[in-house]
């Protein structure tokens, strides 16, 4: 269970640099990150609707990202109160 967990943490922290990677691709008031790559700004990879395909993918990668940050929160939760009702640690059991 616990492999799956650090699974799942380490895809969440690939997500947060994926989404990070996205925001800071898009078009700024200045050039901004796009342009670091070199051409112009009105070349693109995408053609001519950049703009609005990144914002297709930073709202679908904030969707998953936000959902994935309530799954794992619950998961988290669950996994501290199992641990509580298996092995509850008291000084009875350093006096006995």
């Amino acid at each position: 269970m616990t492999v799956i967990y650090f699974t799942a943490i380490g895809l969440f922290m690939l997500l947060s640099l994926l989404l990070c990677s996205v925001i800071l691709m898009q078009e700024s008031k200045s050039a901004g990150l796009g342009a670091s790559f070199g051409g112009d700004t009105g070349d693109s990879v995408f053609g001519t609707s950049t703009a609005d395909v990144l914002k297709k993918i930073t709202a679908w990668l904030a969707i998953i990202f936000f959902g994935s940050c309530v799954l794992l929160s619950l998961w988290t939760t669950s996994m501290g109160r199992s641990k509580e009702k298996v092995a509850p640690f008291t000084m009875e059991h350093i006096e006995a």
